[in-house]
């Protein structure tokens, strides 16, 4: 599945921590704000969604096992297609991966860096769960 959705403003998140079940799952943007993308209930474990970005990139969501939302851009930097939404997820020394489905390198969700080749990362993206109480629930992510 992928998704287009519109920039939204952003009011201070809650803590980080699982996602609620109801609300809105957001983007932190590389311009610094925060795109409207799916309902957490839209997440499933072990399964990408892929989300179309203002710019014209484009972001991969997986929902690992330990119920955090996590989003890494979707442009496999070994082939240059747009797949990692598609690949397997697992996890190694308790960082949760996604291997691409074309050559199968390993992204850690959390910080995009490849884990079969340390010179080679992709985006991350902090993300949160907006509810209808207006709270949120943040992940972190680290520029590239």
């Amino acid at each position: 599945m992928t998704v287009t959705a519109t920039a939204t403003t952003a009011t201070a998140p809650a803590p980080a921590g699982a996602h609620p079940k109801t609300g809105t799952v957001e983007i932190r943007c590389p311009d610094g704000g925060w795109l409207a993308v799916c309902g957490p209930d839209d997440l499933t474990p072990g399964r990408g969604v892929a989300a179309l970005l203002p710019d014209g990139s484009q972001a991969a969501l997986f929902l690992d096992r330990a119920g955090r939302i996590h989003a890494i851009g979707n442009r496999d930097p070994f082939t240059g297609a747009q797949v990692l939404s598609r690949g397997l997820t697992g996890s190694a020394a308790g960082r949760p991966f996604v291997a691409s489905p074309l050559l199968k390198q390993r992204f850690d969700l959390a910080t995009g860096d490849c884990l079969d080749d340390p010179e080679v990362s992709v985006p991350s993206y902090g993300v949160r769960v907006r509810g209808p109480e207006r709270k949120a629930a943040q992940s972190g992510a680290r520029a590239h």
